[in-house]
């Protein structure tokens, strides 16, 4: 048995979470086009005969221009500090920049095996992809370059015969059957949060928060309330929608996630209120049944 944990680090929308869905086959962490779509470190277990990995997925490391900012930043810099490998992930897509040139300096201060995974492989020809190793293996001394899709999980498995190269803890940290650290009032509020980011496009900022505020279920049906947070009036306005639109299609496509998660019918509420508020306990409620399941 061997094991060790592997943190999974780069610049914003990159394809961090889906290199870590992807490797696990399961949707554990969220994904969006905006930047900081992922705020906490969540940690995915993959599992074979005599090996285990645990993956950390990071917030985007970017030059923090607010207070969130700078804890996102901290957040993916702690999880570099305390892991046996650090996948670095560019999206070869982009021209180098200052942003990625700023995460290769972070990694200078650390003494540990740096693999360079060029991902989105697929979107450019392969006389590139060779530029872009050329590009990057002159700016640090990685222990390997590895070109991947993690959306088409093209190389996937050679990252991973990589990564078993650099592990080597005796010991099994989690059990079989777990597959994240977080749990399942996280991951279903996370699923609601992905949601309003993917459908109110610019309209609602990444600050929107989710929080689940009741969970109960039994073998066959969950009931599940879930607050959504905002900072200002017009923003709820919004998530709301003319005649509860926006919020209905927010919970109808939530609630596809999370039946395939908990592997049952779901009963999900959804409520948003303004931050200041919250207090007031005055919730807009749109309930999410049976009606419309088949």
């Amino acid at each position: 048995m061997k094991s060790g944990f592997v943190s999974i680090i780069g610049r914003p929308n990159v394809g961090k979470s889906t290199l870590l869905n992807n490797i696990l086959k399961r949707k554990i962490a969220i994904i969006s086009d905006k930047p900081q779509t992922t705020r906490n470190n969540i940690q995915g277990i993959y599992n074979e005969d005599g090996v285990q990995i645990v993956f950390i997925d990071t917030p985007g490391i970017h030059k923090p221009k607010h207070k969130l900012g700078k804890t996102l930043n901290s957040n993916a810099y702690y999880s570099i500090n305390d892991v046996d490998v650090v996948l670095f992930l560019v999206d070869v897509t982009e021209s180098l920049g200052p942003g990625d040139k700023f995460v290769i300096e972070k990694l200078k201060n650390i003494d540990k095996p740096v693999i360079l995974i060029l991902n989105k492989i697929d979107k450019i020809q392969k006389e590139l992809i060779l530029k872009k190793i050329d590009e990057y293996k002159d700016l640090y001394d990685f222990s390997e370059i590895i070109p991947i899709s993690a959306m088409k999980r093209d190389n996937i498995d050679v990252l991973i015969n990589e990564i078993k190269k650099y592990i080597t803890d005796p010991i099994k940290y989690y059990e079989d059957e777990h597959i994240t650290d977080k749990t399942t009032e996280f991951m279903i509020s996370e699923y609601v949060r992905e949601k309003i980011l993917m459908l109110t496009n610019e309209e609602v900022p990444h600050a929107v928060t989710c929080i689940v505020e009741s969970f109960s279920e039994n073998k066959h049906v969950a009931e599940i309330d879930v607050l959504i947070i905002v900072e200002r009036e017009n923003l709820k306005k919004i998530i709301i929608g003319k005649q509860g639109s926006m919020i209905k299609e927010i919970g109808t496509k939530a609630r596809i996630d999370i039946e395939q998660l908990l592997q049952k019918k779901v009963f999900l509420k959804l409520f948003v209120k303004v931050a200041s508020k919250w207090r007031d306990r005055e919730k807009y409620l749109v309930e999410f049944g049976f009606k419309n399941y088949e």
